[in-house]
């Protein structure tokens, strides 16, 4: 269900506020294995459903949702798929994204953030990607610095899948959103997908 908070009229100040209230409420999630095996089991199934040929995962931080179990079911269920992990070369520039599978070597990349040791180029076709908060248009509330809309944009018209995961408690009526922001294609919780 989605949560309704009051929002700012200002986008940049409101999104601040909701992302302060949400990463303090995800903190808070007690450890609950089920909604962890209802999230993945809602990832397989769309993973299964699109079968795409790469997807881009992230490595997870802040109490983020864990996609890796995910991918590495969905890998050896479709064995000729490939993953990555998005690697920031510059603090306002597109991500580029690395080959990796889960139990290859990482090392400390930009904010201290896992990336492949292994730098190898792909180009993904579906990227699932982290959300402090999403809402029923599926616009995304990140941690502020842009990356994922920068990177969406450069992509183009031919971009990605873009999927935005997110516990339940996440989720809200409506985000506020400026021009650059992007909704994504799908969101998925441990309750759906839309």
């Amino acid at each position: 269900m989605a949560h309704s908070i009051a929002c700012d009229p200002l986008p940049a100040r409101a999104k601040a506020v909701l992302r302060e209230a949400l990463l303090a409420a995800r903190q808070q999630l007690p450890r609950d294995d089920s909604r962890d095996a209802r999230l993945t089991e809602q990832i397989i199934g769309l993973l299964v459903e699109r079968a795409p040929k790469c997807v881009a995962a992230y490595w997870p931080i802040a109490g983020e949702f864990d996609v890796r179990p995910a991918l590495e079911r969905w890998l050896t269920l479709q064995p000729e798929g490939d993953a990555a992990l998005p690697v920031v070369l510059a603090r306002d520039a597109p991500m580029v994204f690395h080959r990796w599978r889960p139990g290859e070597a990482v090392k400390d990349g930009r904010f201290k953030i896992p990336v492949p040791e292994l730098e190898q180029a792909v180009q993904p076709d579906m990227l699932l990607i982290p959300c402090v908060g999403i809402d029923q248009a599926r616009f995304r509330l990140g941690y502020g610095g842009g990356f994922y809309d920068r990177t969406l944009e450069a992509l183009g018209p031919n971009r990605p899948l873009a999927i935005g995961i997110a516990f339940d408690a996440g989720r809200v009526e409506a985000l506020p959103h400026e021009a650059h922001d992007l909704p994504l294609d799908t969101a998925v919780t441990e309750w759906g997908t839309w």
